[in-house]
């Protein structure tokens, strides 16, 4: 059941790779084939001649030319082969191009669009109705000031800001000044408070004395 499960799961998923990814292997493939190809070639044509050149040193002189008729025979398909290479890679080469300009204008579409829901929520008529209502406020502003600055003289402006300090003096509340605290403060006291706590007791000590005398006279 696992199995089964994993090769759905595998089947399901979607492969990157595109029909042109595909297309373009296929060709570079069949390039790595013919450059092979040419290879063996320029081997066999190097091994014919070498073999003519000994044929005629033996004195078998149709033999050679037989052997330069097949050398002259590859060479033409080596160059049959050379212009294949060419007319691959060009392919290859237009395929790959051809993929990256339309990832460009996958990237452009998408771009394309969003500046399209910019501008639906932004139009040409709102933003010059904001500019002109940002436009009219400044210069009424500057309409205010001008008229202000007409108006008010120079002892005007000191009134003004004498009345924003008070304002602001009365937002902060009264500042309390040394003075004001110092009467709240109780008296400090002119003798000693040792000495006057000595008296006192002194002074109850007589008065006893005193009381006691008298009810041993009577």
């Amino acid at each position: 059941m696992g199995n089964i499960f994993g090769k759905s799961s595998a089947k399901a998923k979607v492969s990157r790779v595109t029909e042109q990814d595909k297309a373009v292997l296929q060709l570079k493939q069949q390039r790595d084939k013919l450059k092979q190809y040419q290879k063996r070639i320029e081997l066999q044509l190097e091994k014919d001649r070498e073999m003519a050149k000994k044929c005629l040193s033996t004195g078998r002189k149709e033999r050679a030319k037989t052997l330069l008729r097949k050398k002259k025979y590859q060479e033409k398909l080596l160059s049959n082969t050379d212009a294949q290479l060419e007319t691959i890679e060009k392919l290859a080469s237009d395929i790959e191009f051809a993929q990256v300009e339309a990832q460009v204008i996958s990237g452009l579409r998408v771009g394309n669009e969003a500046l399209k829901k910019v501008n639906e929520i932004l139009s040409i008529d709102e933003v010059e109705q904001i500019l002109d209502e940002t436009r009219e406020s400044i210069e009424k502003q500057q309409e205010i000031d001008a008229l202000l600055n007409g108006v008010l003289s120079e002892e005007d402006e000191d009134e003004v800001l004498a009345e924003l300090d008070a304002l602001v003096a009365s937002e902060e509340g009264p500042e309390k000044t040394p003075e004001d605290i110092g009467a709240r403060l109780p008296d400090v006291p002119e003798d000693d408070p040792v000495a006057a706590a000595e008296k006192k007791r002194k002074e109850k000590g007589g008065e006893r004395s005193e009381k006691k005398v008298a009810l041993e006279a009577s």
